[in-house]
């Protein structure tokens, strides 16, 4: 009896393994560039908490929409801002009702060096510096936040001979952070963790500046029936998450 009490609890045991083997699945997603470190962190305690893998790539709103409407094969959508993913629903893309305000982004004027942007932002007035780096604002909404920020501040059209483009937010930040630009604007949540700065100097953009960046999630098609898909979309509205996007420096919607 004793053996085959042993037998029972080892097959149990062994079939509970394969069984949750068997539910645990992948999601692909498609995340706006500026989220790259959030996204990071959130795929680690995701798939500890749930056992699903998430399988990130990182881009330019703009260019994912472009890779999504031709079929790309993504399962979520994690844009830079609300106006994607709400075309893409209105194209029939996405499913209806899926959509959410996963994070508030915010723009910050940036530096490698210490103490080279004070904290009001007037070394752009200045112009003490040969390039300022931006993102493509035809591809990324922290790019459109810049430009709206700098023609707020009557500085534009002075300034847009030191543009240097990223495709991406990504990119902006690489162009700063390697020198190739002294300052740019870039996400928060690339220079920051924790309630500091990880380097440099920066200033933080008033939120009067520039159309809020509300960034939205969305159910893609392809992903109608993936469990890890939809499991990942509500782990975003949990308290785990949460913490971990506020850690970052994102807002969230009230």
């Amino acid at each position: 009896m004793k053996r085959l009490g042993s037998a029972l609890i080892f097959s149990a045991t062994l079939f509970l393994g394969f069984s949750g083997t068997a539910q645990a699945a992948e999601v692909f997603v498609a995340v706006a560039a500026n989220f790259t470190a959030p996204m990071q962190a959130l795929a680690v305690a995701f798939e500890k908490e749930t056992g699903h893998k998430v399988i990130p790539s990182f881009g330019a709103t703009g260019q994912f929409y472009a890779q999504i409407k031709n079929g790309a094969p993504f399962d979520v959508f994690l844009a830079a801002d609300s106006e994607t993913p709400a075309k893409l629903e209105a194209e029939g893309a996405t499913i209806p009702g899926s959509r959410f305000t996963y994070a508030i982004g915010t723009l910050v004027l940036w530096s490698a060096k210490e103490g080279f942007v004070d904290g009001k932002g007037d070394v752009l007035k200045t112009g003490a510096f040969t390039h300022l780096s931006i993102a493509d604002p035809e591809k990324a909404p922290y790019g459109t936040a810049a430009i709206e920020t700098l023609k707020k501040l009557g500085l534009h059209d002075a300034l847009q001979s030191k543009f240097v483009k990223g495709n991406n937010i990504a990119q902006a930040h690489q162009f700063v952070s390697t020198g190739n630009a002294q300052l740019g604007f870039v996400a928060l949540s690339q220079v920051y963790m924790n309630d500091k700065l990880t380097g440099g100097s920066a200033w933080v953009v008033p939120e009067n500046l520039h159309t809020p960046i509300t960034q939205d999630a969305a159910l893609l098609i392809k992903g109608k029936d993936n469990p890890a898909a939809r499991a990942l979309l509500q782990y975003l509205k949990g308290a785990t998450a949460t913490s971990i996007i506020k850690s970052y420096g994102y807002r969230l919607a009230q």
